[in-house]
């Protein structure tokens, strides 16, 4: 077994109020010099089988069309372990 790991985040040009938020929070919490926030998504796949060419394929089809709304988010698929 393998585990793949799908990270999904808002494409640069699209806004994040929650990571604002965030942002603004930290200063009133004592923590100073983060200049920006972003929020985003992680999935973590437990694979049975290999994880190669064909695996991640399926898998980036996953993130693609299910994950991800591709038009206001990118993602990246990595593989993080094997079992």
């Amino acid at each position: 077994m393998a585990r793949v790991v799908v990270d999904v985040m808002l494409k640069p040009e699209i806004l994040d109020p929650q990571g604002q938020a965030v942002q603004r929070a930290l200063p009133r919490l004592g923590f100073e010099g983060i200049a920006d926030v972003r929020q985003g998504k992680r999935f973590e796949l437990e694979v049975e089988g290999p994880v190669d060419d064909a695996a991640l394929a399926r898998i980036n089809e996953i993130a693609e069309t299910f994950l991800a709304n591709t038009v206001i988010e990118d993602f990246t698929v990595t593989v993080e372990e094997e079992k």
